[in-house]
Formats: structure tokens, sequence, C-alpha cells
């Protein structure tokens, strides 16, 4: 149902309540569709109601769904795993490309962009890397109406698309570092139950994929690169996440090391892979011959120095964030975005606006909601005034409870004869504690201000959860307990891959009431999520075991192992 609100003050308006009928069928419609994409269960009936019809605690699936359809976040379309980014989410995506951008441009990083289509022949030159994506690879087998010679894969990643360029680019030392990041789309063609946000077949990212002359220089970046990955969840989306470094099972395929930031989904007790960092080593570079002469090397004069190959990484960042952030945040009324990332951080709701208000009352009114706005945006704040006088006002109330909006302002006679506006906090949910009267003469401070605690109370209430469900876990008898009491575990292991497929297959079972998302999915057992880059209690003490007693070795580092998506 349209909700914009129009930016003008009306004009006295003649037509009667817009067909709430028509408003309903388009809604049926986009549930049609949704259940054609593979989207989920949903029914059209539940689609035409307003609001959020499930709870969070009792379908986290569905109630996901409506979430972010009814939240204007995302639309379906007639192919599975394929979704449309409306304004709303697409906008989310914006303020991290500008977040990112401002920092990797510091690290002299530039933005390029490569080729959708990458060869077959290029895709294979490196087989180890490729076997990690080979299920999921699209390909293009005809053009027009001819059958193509060789055909053609749809991007999963571009490593192999981007070196062949590189290989060509750095024929120096000089010419180091190289530094070159893309914004673009990948195809990823999972056969899994799509979750939107999370598990699709398109999505969008940045990749980045520099080469160094050494390897300290390219172990830097991989750590700064992880930084502002975790500043884009901590300051922009209020989420809390933890820096670690991939086992060895898990790392990216053909890197020396990943390193990784770590989600957590509470209400599913899931760690989430947030974003990842790859040291590749100098793996690819011999793969496709990407050498310098060493400077560093003395000889004498007339003699050539010996060629050495540079040392690469990668790095991506995916919309995924965005789902991991409904997820964390939203509630029963649908979502709730942080301030620093809503499209509309301040939507302004006229009210005490009757039939029987003379028109002059109404424009005396209507003029001061102006030099609110007007007063707000020239404070940089992101307003809209919703002037719609087709809907009562708890309807209003409640659809931009579902969009989100971080604060709602009420301004009527009464607040205009005290000379305040009534502001309502969406991130709390109890109507009476989130509400406030601010005095219109501060409103150009005390908004911004309230915005600010607004994205610091999201992301502290976010960490003290996190926190209390990341549990240290000594022996293996509370193991499967701990996860089943939707918990991330810290476990003493010994890092090795064979006990870790070991650890995975023994923890899987039944799960806890409530633990699947995707109800199709098979109960899991617990991967290893990353080896933290914070050790607790100061690291493995001596003569600490592995966790796994098929295993009886000494244990190396905390692990973090859980269920995930």
């Amino acid at each position: 149902m349209e909700s914009a609100a129009p930016t003008e003050k009306p004009q006295k308006q003649d037509k009667e309540r817009k067909d709430q009928k028509a408003a309903a069928k388009a809604q049926k419609a986009a549930a049609h569709n949704q259940q054609s994409a593979g989207g989920g269960k949903k029914k059209a009936d539940d689609m035409a109601l307003i609001g959020i019809t499930v709870a969070k605690a009792d379908d986290l699936s569905e109630w996901y769904q409506q979430v972010i359809l009814k939240g204007k976040m995302l639309a379906f379309t007639d192919i599975p795993g394929c979704y449309i980014y409306q304004p709303a989410s697409y906008r989310i995506w914006e303020f991290i490309q500008d977040f990112f951008n401002a920092r990797i441009r510091k690290m002299k990083v530039k933005n390029c962009y490569f080729p959708l289509f990458i060869s077959e022949a290029n895709l294979q030159r490196e087989k180890e890397h490729i076997e990690g994506f080979a299920a999921e690879v699209a390909w293009v087998t005809e053009g027009g109406k001819n059958k193509l010679e060789k055909r053609l894969a749809v991007r999963p990643t571009s490593e192999t698309a981007m070196y062949s360029f590189y290989s060509q680019e750095i024929r120096s030392h000089r010419d180091l570092p190289l530094k070159m990041n893309q914004w673009n789309n990948v195809v990823r063609w999972e056969f899994k139950h799509p979750m939107p946000f999370l598990r699709s077949r398109e999505f969008l990212w940045q990749e980045g994929h520099t080469a160094h002359l050494t390897q300290e220089e390219a172990g830097k970046e991989v750590l700064e690169i992880l930084d502002h990955y975790a500043s884009i969840y901590e300051d922009l989306l209020a989420v809390p996440v933890v820096k670690g470094t991939k086992t060895k099972n898990e790392q990216f395929p053909g890197a020396d090391y990943t390193t990784t930031i770590e989600g957590f989904i509470p209400a599913v007790g899931r760690g989430i892979q947030a974003a990842t960092s790859h040291c590749l080593g100098q793996h690819f570079a011999k793969m496709f011959d990407i050498r310098v002469e060493d400077p560093n090397q003395k000889v004498k004069e007339g003699e050539a120095r010996d060629k050495i190959y540079v040392w690469q990484n990668s790095w991506g960042f995916t919309t995924r964030s965005i789902g991991i952030m409904v997820l964390i945040h939203g509630d029963d009324k649908g979502l709730v975005i942080p301030p620093r990332v809503a499209e509309i951080q301040v939507i302004i709701v006229p009210v005490g606006v009757t039939a029987k208000m003379k028109d002059a009352d109404k424009e005396a009114l209507y003029d001061q909601v102006e030099s609110v706005r007007r007063t707000l945006e020239d404070a940089d704040v992101r307003v809209e005034v919703d002037y719609r006088e087709t809907y009562n006002t708890g309807y209003k109330f409640n659809d931009w409870e579902m969009k989100g909006v971080p604060l709602r302002l009420e301004f009527g006679p009464k607040d205009a004869a005290k000379g305040v506006v009534t502001s309502s906090r969406r991130d709390i949910p109890d109507p009476a504690a989130s509400k406030a009267e601010l005095p219109i003469s501060s409103i150009a401070t005390a908004v911004p201000a309230l915005l600010e605690q607004i994205q610091n109370d999201m992301f502290a209430r976010a960490s003290a959860e996190y926190a209390a469900h990341r549990i240290i876990v000594r022996e293996w008898k509370d193991f499967v307990p701990a996860l089943n009491d939707k918990n991330v575990i810290l476990v003493p292991h010994c890092t090795e891959g064979e006990c870790e497929d070991e650890i995975k297959k023994d923890s899987a079972g039944v799960q806890a009431e409530g633990q699947e998302v995707d109800v199709r999915a098979p109960s899991m057992g617990a991967k290893s999520l990353c080896i933290p880059a914070e050790q607790p209690e100061g690291g493995i003490k001596e003569g600490m075991k592995c966790v796994n007693p098929k295993c009886g070795k000494e244990a190396k580092m905390w692990v973090m192992f859980g269920r995930s998506y």
C-alpha cells in the first residue's frame, strides 16, 4: 500500500478515501509473486492485512519476510532468489558505500569496474579456488539465437577475471601497491532455500583486490580493512561483531588465511559471517605470473635482479549486512532502523486535524509544521511530513513504525499552544517510555542529539545480548546443551580440520524448539565461526586439552563454534 508522505501541504481534498480493496488487491498480488518466486510460505490473505501479523518469537521466517515486504525494503520477482532492492534498503547500501569509500580512498584504493562475464578458460586457471564456487556458477551458453562456442561464467567473484589484468598492469615494483575495488553484483546459483538479503542467487557487494611488494604490507591491509568492516556494522548498523581468523576448514579457497567478522542472530542463536578480508599470499600471483624485480636485492652493475611474486589480498562486504540488521533490531511492529542509515530519520505527523477544523486554523498549524521541518533540514536531519488526510493518525503511526523510522514527532494544536513537539522513539517498545516533549526552540539541537542517543542505545542493547550469548565451554558434556540454549560457544580447540569435522558431526541432532529459521533445512551441527582476535582468559593455559574428547590433543586456541547461517 502506498505510504510515501507528500512533502507539499495538501490542498482541500474533494476525493473520497482511497479504495482500500484496491490496495489489498495489490498486496495480494505481491504475495502471489512471492510464492511463485520461492520466497516462502506467504498467504495472500495475510499479506493483505495491515501490519505484521506474526510475532518474531513465534515464526521468525514468516516474521522476517513480512517485515521486509511490508517495510518496503525488498520486493520479489518471478526468479527465485533474485530480489528488487527498494529505495529504503538501497539507501542503506548507499550509506555503506559512502562510509567505506571515504576510508579506502585514504588507503589509496581506487574504484573500478570489470565485466560481468568470465571466460571458462580464465575461471578454470585456478582450480582450487573455483572448487569453492563450482556448484554455484551460472553459465551463459547462448547469445541471441546462436550457441556460444565457449560458454561464459557469470561472475561468482572476480579474482580470476581481475588478475589477468593485474599481470599486464604490474611490470615493476614501482607499480605497487596496486589497489582496486569494485561495487558490483555477483551471481551464485545456490539451490538452498533462498532467504532475502542473507542467501540469494544475485547479490550486491564490493570486492577489493590489491597487490603488494611484501607480506608485511599485505598483512597490514588485511586487518585495516577488517577494522573498517567492523565499523560499518557497529558504527552504522548498530550491530556488534567479533573479529577473528577463520580456521583452515573455513577459510577462503586459495587464501593463505582469512580474517572475518562474525555476527549473531539472537532469535535463533545462530552465528552469521558478516564480512571477510583475505590474505591470498602469492598463490594467485604464481598462477597468473604477477612478478616484479626485487628492489631490495643488491646486485652488481649491469646484473638483473631476481623476480619475486607479489603478495595479494581480496576483501568483500555484501548486502547480507542489511538482513543481519533487520533480524537483530526488528520487533513485532516491524523494522527498527538505526538513525545513521535511515532513509527517513524523522517523520512529522500532524495530529488533532479534524473535519471540523477551520481551514485557517489548519493552514496555521501546517505552517508551523513546515517551520519545524525546515529547521530540522537545516540541521541536516532527514525529515518528512505525513500530510495524508485520507488516513487516520493511528494508521500513520503504525505505518511509520512498520517502516522503522527512528523518530516520530507529533504536532497538533495542544503542542502548538505549549511550544513543543511530542517525540516517540521507535527503538523503545513501550509507548509511554518512548515519548517525550521537546521544546520547539531547541529542536535543531535536541533532535540530532536524540537520534545519536537512539543509535548508541541500539548498539548497546545488541552488544549486551551478543555478549550474554557467547558462552565459554570447557567440557564436551556442556557443548550441545549450550548450543540448544541459543548460544555461540568458545571452546579450547586443537584447530585441526579433522577434529573440527568430528565436532560438527557429533553436535548435530535435534535442536531446541524455535532453532530453525528455514524449516526445510536439516538439523545442523556446530561449525567453527572464527578464532577470536581477543582470546578469552588471556589465551589457552598450558596443559589445556581440546574440548573434543575423541581428540585428546593439546588445545592451541579458543575457537568460537556455533550453528550458523
